[in-house]
């Protein structure tokens, strides 16, 4: 995606960058009373009004693009007001007419950066996009970062996965660990029964791929420690209780939540923080075989709470009990999981709008403010005592399907509390991972949610 991002030096000489002027509601008559009178005739003859997203081409010399005009609304500048441009534009170079403040600059560069981007790996369509000179001011090294630490969680989030299993998804993580001088280990197969994560086991043994455990830490050892864990079921069938075709058609999505993890992970280590990061993400395809996990097995885990099951398809937050129970374990300063966990999260909230859960009400401020000033949102649901009662178990301590329609995201989120020790500061984010439909620098797919919000939040949090 930075691949549209470009150095004046690159710009053809004879064709120089086209000028993209972003006016509002409010000031386009102040604006267009001061342009020449054949941009004014042309603005006028050609009908534009300065809605939002609207974008008039104005023609220069020779008959070539000479200005572009996009409309706001009533709205200011911000991460999004460009993104859809490059997808839109002719193929070309671009700059900005006012960048605006360090942040405008950033957020316009990369917004333009994710609108650049397009998953390509089976079928290239020839698609080009327009190409942007970085603004005057724009934080280089941050928009990198989200960029392609963003590009890097939705590839992986559209990777299928007869390409994606457990094996290549702890190999992204391997990569990402020798790109960044971090230690990778993983654990394989029975491998996990012998170093006791008997949950990860039992939900990925009836696949073809044996279940793991990834591994990755890096920074200082007396540094805080941050730690990260995300679910990575690639690919989720129900289990033998089968999700319909049509509940099944994207869940090789599933792992979403390890993708955000190590999209996470790559811009903090690049960013150099100042924290010992661990990241763990339990790795498996619930799958249907003679050797699946059935309805009211009793699972043990590696925390000593056993978990009766009272639907397969409620897979995540069985592999996510041991990860956070070893995650607690080191009694982190700060403790993240992400995981497309929950349907009823989304029936809440909707797909845009991921939820977030906590103890600490201080913490959850902190990242609703980062959240708001890196415009990724998401929204706090209550971890509400009073329905715990609804996940006892009858023959086990816990069951991971409430025998009730109501709150599942929240049973949810209460069941992978009761996996981590109370003091340890912990944030659970329940993302869809996924655009149902395409918006402005949002393609249809694979998508990072709340990731630049939790970068932000830990950057306030421990510094570099």
């Amino acid at each position: 995606m930075l691949s549209h991002l470009i150095d004046p030096g690159d710009i053809d000489a004879g064709r120089p960058a086209v000028p993209v002027a972003c006016v509002s509601h409010g000031e386009y008559e102040a604006w267009l009373e001061a342009q020449p009178e054949t941009t004014r005739n042309w603005l006028g003859d050609t009908d534009f009004r300065p809605e939002s997203g609207s974008v008039g081409l104005v023609p220069g010399a020779a008959g070539r693009l000479g200005q572009v005009v996009l409309g706001t609304g009533e709205q200011e500048p911000g991460l999004w007001t460009y993104a859809g441009l490059p997808a839109r534009l002719p193929a070309g170079a671009y700059r900005l007419e006012r960048p605006g403040t360090q942040d405008i600059a950033s957020k316009s560069a990369l917004g333009w950066a994710l609108g650049g981007y397009a998953f390509t790996r089976y079928r290239n369509d020839g698609k080009t996009f327009a190409d942007l000179v970085w603004p005057e001011g724009a934080d280089r090294a941050a928009v990198s970062r989200a960029a392609s630490a963003t590009g890097f969680v939705r590839d992986l989030v559209n990777t299928p996965a007869g390409d994606l299993g457990p094996a290549e998804l702890a190999e992204a993580a391997r990569s990402l660990a020798k790109e960044c001088s971090a230690t990778f280990t993983v654990i394989v197969g029975e491998a996990l029964l012998k170093k006791n994560y008997p949950a990860i086991h039992a939900v990925g043994r009836a696949a073809a791929q044996a279940p793991r455990l990834i591994d990755l830490q890096w920074g200082e050892a007396d540094a805080p420690k941050l730690t990260l864990v995300g679910k990575g079921v690639c690919f989720d069938s129900g289990g033998l209780d089968l999700k319909p075709p049509s509940a099944m058609k994207t869940m090789k999505k599933d792992m979403g939540g390890a993708a955000h993890v190590l999209g996470l992970a790559s811009m903090i280590m690049q960013a150099g923080l100042d924290v010992r990061l661990r990241v763990l993400i339990p790795a498996v395809e619930n799958a249907v075989s003679g050797d699946a996990y059935r309805p009211l097995d009793v699972v043990p885990t590696r925390k000593g709470i056993t978990i009766e099951i009272g639907h397969t398809d409620a897979e995540g937050r069985v592999i996510l009990a041991d990860a956070l129970a070893e995650a607690s374990s080191e009694t982190p300063d700060l403790l993240i999981d992400f995981a497309t966990l929950t349907g009823a999260a989304r029936v809440a909230l909707g797909p845009e709008l991921p939820a977030m859960f906590t103890h600490d009400d201080k913490l959850a401020d902190a990242f609703i403010a980062s959240a708001a000033a890196e415009e990724d949102p998401l929204w706090r649901l209550p971890l509400w005592r009073p329905y715990r009662k609804l996940i006892d178990g009858k023959t086990a301590d816990l069951t991971n399907s409430a025998d009730t329609p109501y709150a599942g995201a929240i049973t949810a989120a209460l069941f992978l509390s009761e996996f981590v020790d109370r003091q340890v500061p912990h944030v659970h984010f329940d993302v869809m991972a996924w655009n149902p439909s395409a918006r402005p620098g949002r393609p249809e797919g694979g998508e990072a949610m709340a990731m630049r919000a939790a970068y932000a939040a830990i950057a306030a949090r421990f510094g570099r």
